[in-house]
C-alpha cells in the first residue's frame, strides 16, 4: 500500500491511496473460505460448494468491504502519523465505472485543513469586566423580604393598601378558574388597587388584566395560565375575596438570623447586611463572568482572521448529513455554522497554546463543588466528605455528565486565562443598571 499527498493550496489537499492484491488477498481468501464452510447452497452437502461458486457470489462483496476497512484504518493512521489537522473528514473522490479487477486499486481524497493562525490574549481593544455590587438600596429590599417572608399573618376585615388578598379568579370565557393570592404593593393598574381597597371577604370585584401587575409573570401564576397567553390577555376577570391578612414583618433578632443562617453565624443587623452583600454580589458574579466569556469570545471570532476551505466544507456538508442536500441548501448550513467552526477553531488553539487540561482529580473536584451547591438549596449546608465522594462519583460514572462537566470546567479555565491576559477594563456597576446596560 502507498499513500501519497498533494497539497492544492493551503487549506486543501488530495491524498492518494494505492492498494495491490498483496494488501487484501489473503484477508479475503481467508473470510471466503469460512464462507465455503458455512455455506448452504441448494444442490451442495455443507462445506461442499465450490470455490468458484463461492467467488462469484460473494467474491465482489467480500472484496470491497475489506478493501474499505484497509481504506479507512490505513487512511486514520495516515493523518495521524503526518500530524494532518483535517476539517471534517476526508471525503472519496467519485469514480466513475471502478473497476474493482484491476492489479492495483487507487483511491483519492480530498481533504479541508484546518488554517494556521495566532490569537493574541491581549487584546487590542479593552473588554468591560462588570463587577456588579450590591447598593444599599438592594439590601434593604432584600431585608424586606425577608422580614416579610419570615413574618406572621394577621387576619382583617377589609383591604389595605399593604395587604395580602386571597380569592378566585374567574373569566368563563378564557376557561380562567384559579385560586390565588395577590399582594396589594404588587398591583400596578391604580384602578384596581382603588378597586380592592376596602372590600371585604365575600365581596366580588372585577380587574382588567391588562397592565394589572408590575410584573409580568404574576398574572400567569396567580390566574393559572401559560406566560404566551398572559402576554396578549387583555381582558377582564372577576375576583372573589376568601380571605385578607396583613403580614406583620418578623423582627431583626436573634431568632431569624439563627433561622436564616444557623446558630449565631449572624449577630447584629449590620452583620445581616454585609452577609446579604456579600451573598448577592457572589450571585452576581456568575452573571458577570458569563458576559465577559461572552464578550471575549464575540471579540476573539471578530477580530481573529483566517480563511476557511468553503469550497470543501460545503461538499462535506452536503454528502455526510442525514439527508442528500442541494448545493443551495449546503451553502446556507455552512453560513450557518461558519461562526460556531471558526470559534471552535479559536479555542482549541488557545487551549492548545496554553497547554490547558482537564484532569480527573480537577474534575472530581469541581463535581463535589456543584454537588455541594445543589445541596445547599436544599438546606444541606455541610455535607460530608465521604457522602460527596460518593455522589461524585455515580455522577461521573454517567459520560454524558463527564463530558458536559468537562466543558463548564474547560469554561472556567478559559475564563481565569482571558482574566489573567485579556486587555480588561473594570467597572463597577448595580444590578440595576448591569440589566439596563447589558440586556437594554
Amino acid at each position: 500500500m502507498n499513500i501519497t499527498k498533494e497539497q492544492i493550496d493551503d487549506l486543501n489537499a488530495v491524498v492518494k491511496v494505492a492498494i495491490t492484491k498483496e494488501d487484501y488477498q489473503d484477508k479475503v481468501d481467508t473470510i471466503l473460505k469460512d464462507y465455503k464452510k458455512q455455506a448452504n447452497i441448494p444442490g451442495f452437502r455443507k462445506g461442499q460448494v465450490p470455490m468458484g461458486l463461492i467467488k462469484k457470489q460473494y467474491g465482489k462483496a467480500v472484496l470491497v468491504d475489506e478493501v474499505n476497512k484497509l481504506l479507512q484504518d490505513n487512511l486514520n493512521k495516515y493523518l495521524t502519523e503526518e500530524k494532518l489537522d483535517v476539517l471534517g473528514n476526508p471525503l472519496p473522490k467519485q469514480q466513475d465505472n471502478f473497476d474493482w479487477d484491476q492489479e492495483e486499486l487507487s483511491f483519492e481524497f480530498e481533504l479541508g485543513l484546518a488554517p494556521d493562525f495566532e490569537v493574541p490574549l491581549k487584546t487590542k481593544k479593552a473588554i468591560t469586566q462588570y463587577k456588579i455590587v450590591a447598593d444599599e438600596k438592594m439590601v434593604d429590599e432584600q431585608i424586606e423580604r425577608i422580614q416579610k417572608q419570615y413574618g406572621k399573618l394577621i387576619s382583617k376585615d377589609s383591604v389595605g393598601v399593604n395587604d395580602e388578598v386571597t380569592g378566585t379568579f374567574v373569566n368563563e370565557s378564557e376557561e380562567i378558574d384559579n385560586k390565588g393570592t395577590l399582594e396589594m404593593d404588587t398591583l400596578k393598574n391604580k384602578k384596581a388597587i382603588e378597586a380592592l381597597t376596602g372590600k371585604k371577604v365575600g365581596d366580588v370585584i372585577t380587574l382588567k388584566t391588562k397592565d394589572l401587575f408590575k410584573e409580568d409573570y404574576l398574572l400567569s401564576s396567580l390566574l393559572g395560565i401559560d406566560k404566551k397567553k398572559a402576554e396578549t390577555l387583555d381582558t377582564e376577570i372577576t375576583f372573589t375575596i376568601n380571605e385578607i391578612n396583613e403580614r406583620e414583618a418578623a423582627e431583626l433578632n436573634q431568632e431569624l438570623f439563627d433561622k436564616l443562617f444557623g446558630p449565631d453565624k449572624i449577630k447584629s443587623e449590620e452583620e445581616l447586611k454585609e452577609r446579604i452583600k456579600e451573598d448577592s454580589e457572589k450571585q452576581f458574579e456568575q452573571q458577570s463572568d458569563q458576559k465577559l466569556l461572552n464578550d471575549v469570545t464575540e471579540y476573539f471570532i471578530e477580530n481573529t482572521k483566517f480563511e476557511l476551505p468553503a469550497s470543501f466544507l460545503t461538499k462535506w456538508i452536503q454528502m455526510t448529513g442525514e439527508e442528500p442536500l442541494s448545493e443551495e441548501q449546503a451553502s446556507e448550513e455552512y453560513e450557518k455554522s461558519e461562526k460556531g467552526l471558526r470559534y471552535q477553531l479559536i479555542e482549541g488553539k488557545i487551549i492548545r497554546d496554553n497547554e490547558l487540561q482537564v484532569q480527573f482529580e480537577e474534575l472530581k473536584e469541581f463535581a463535589k463543588g456543584f454537588i455541594r451547591s445543589q445541596m445547599a438549596q436544599f438546606g444541606q449546608m455541610d455535607p460530608k466528605e465521604e457522602e460527596l465522594d460518593n455522589i461524585a462519583a455515580r455522577v461521573l460514572g454517567n459520560q454524558e455528565e463527564v463530558k458536559r462537566l468537562s466543558e463548564q470546567l474547560m469554561s472556567q479555565k478559559l475564563l481565569n486565562l482571558y482574566k489573567e491576559k485579556a486587555n480588561l477594563k473594570a467597572k463597577e456597576v448595580t444590578y440595576e443598571n448591569f440589566v439596563k446596560e447589558v440586556y437594554g
